[in-house]
């Protein structure tokens, strides 16, 4: 029986060399690079993706990773970020997107309805800002 892969856009902790990228690794088939339509808010050691007017309106995306998980890296990630389902009540959601400069790329993404008080990040690929917040640039 051939094993299935699905999609997950990655932008924050789980990308490699960031603190969760464990979670995924093993379970890591291909990796492409990827925007997508968002904005990241400011939650600490990580980020959160909010797919709000704001980030519509202002036309904002988010650069990461698309990367092909199996079925247990699925489900590992949905344990990491506390997603139990949909219409449970999660900590992230796990949404479908479609990747802005190629539509035939989509996936799964877990973001956030609102910022919950969290200030934003005005930029798109997360990694950078966080080399600067802890002052490695």
């Amino acid at each position: 029986m051939q094993e299935r892969f699905t999609s997950v856009f990655i932008y924050g902790s789980l990308l490699p060399g960031h603190s969760n990228h464990h979670v995924a690794a093993d379970y890591i088939r291909a990796s492409r690079s990827g925007v997508i339509q968002g904005r990241l808010v400011d939650y600490g050691p990580y980020p959160a993706l909010l797919r709000d007017d704001k980030a519509r309106e202002c036309s904002m995306v988010v650069r990461g990773l698309w990367v092909d998980v199996n079925e247990l890296g699925l489900k590992r990630m949905d344990e990491l970020e506390q997603f139990l389902g949909i219409e449970e009540d999660n900590d992230y959601d796990r949404i479908w997107v479609q990747d802005v400069d190629s539509p035939a790329m989509s996936g799964w993404v877990y973001v956030w309805e609102s910022p919950r008080g969290y200030p934003a990040i005005e930029e798109p690929y997360w990694p950078d800002y966080f080399a600067r917040k802890i002052g490695r640039i």
